[in-house]
């Protein structure tokens, strides 16, 4: 097996110039604005559940295990964002790890 085949990232750029960051294709630069909002708005549709947590001072019926989880299984993609230098995934994953470590602590003060 070559060295450079064993990763799908280099697979990519071995078998492909990379295009040019902004694309001068104006739909996928406007695709590249709306992942960077999807990437701050998907987890802060977790914002609600945070608020009835610490508000209401009750986090019965939510799960420690599903979102610690969550939480765990996030890092991985943190650590491939950062490696690949893709910012969208970077953000979304660190958002979601803020959001589900709000939740746990949450669930750790008032479950």
């Amino acid at each position: 097996m070559k060295p450079n085949l064993h990763h799908i990232h280099n697979r990519k750029i071995s078998s492909k110039v990379l295009k040019k960051y902004p694309n001068k294709n104006k739909y996928i630069r406007f695709l590249d604005k709306i992942i960077l909002a999807v990437a701050v708005i998907g987890p802060a549709l977790t914002i609600p559940q945070i608020f009835k947590i610490f508000y209401y001072q009750n986090a019965e019926g939510v799960s420690i295990t599903t979102w610690s989880l969550y939480v765990l299984f996030d890092i991985p993609w943190i650590i491939y964002g950062i490696v690949h230098k893709e910012k969208p995934i970077t953000i979304a994953y660190a958002f979601w790890i803020l959001t589900g470590l709000t939740v746990v602590l949450g669930i750790l003060m008032y479950g």
